[in-house]
């Protein structure tokens, strides 16, 4: 097996042993020696792909206590999308686009499926603290209850406010979490294309 299709193969079965023992973000993982004896590899190709997922800012060793995988909000994955993929003015304006259909179907989705808790939350900081179109949206896309989604959205939406200098700081969302409340899709929609229409 080639170096490379051994490396994809150890970062596939870390995947596998991380959610084989249930790990979330602040976890620690297994040592290298562990990690070599049930992947029944050497530490070197272990410890290679660990540097690997390490730069990607999916994990981070502490010295003298071990490696923890990191909160997904903050790896590298929008600034390597944003090197390597989304460049020239075409490829923003797609990045664009591909952000309005994903957020379009998510209210959707959210109209059906929000619960009393997340709406609740949405007009507590709306009402009190103001809201950012990205807080408002992460209730949204939380709501559609698929995890894929929010995934998704979150580094389109990381990557396309590292590429704007537009606010979306100012805006009143009150009409939208009306129209959750009511979940009345067109509402909701007719007020989001009007706030971002592409």
């Amino acid at each position: 097996m080639t170096s490379s299709k051994l490396y994809i193969e150890i970062v596939k079965k870390l995947q596998h042993i991380i959610e084989e023992d249930g790990l979330v973000a602040g976890d620690k993982i297994p040592s290298e020696r562990e990690l070599s004896d049930r992947l029944s590899v050497g530490r070197s190709s272990v410890r290679e792909a660990l540097r690997a997922l390490e730069l990607l800012g999916l994990i981070e060793t502490r010295r003298g206590e071990g490696t923890f995988i990191k909160d997904f909000g903050e790896n590298q994955l929008v600034q390597i999308l944003g090197t390597f993929i989304l460049q020239g003015i075409k490829k923003k304006s797609d990045l664009l686009e591909t952000k309005y259909l994903i957020e379009r179907q998510c209210i959707q989705l959210a109209c059906d499926r929000i619960n009393a808790q997340q709406l609740e939350e949405l007009e507590l900081k709306n009402g009190q603290e103001g809201i950012t179109f990205s807080q408002l949206f992460k209730v949204i896309v939380e709501a559609t209850d698929n995890f894929l989604m929010l995934r998704i959205w979150q580094v389109i939406n990381d990557y396309y406010l590292t590429s704007t200098t537009t606010s979306q700081e100012d805006f009143d969302f009150s009409e939208i979490i009306k129209g959750l409340k009511e979940r009345n899709v067109e509402r909701v929609l007719n007020e989001y294309n009007r706030l971002f229409s592409v």
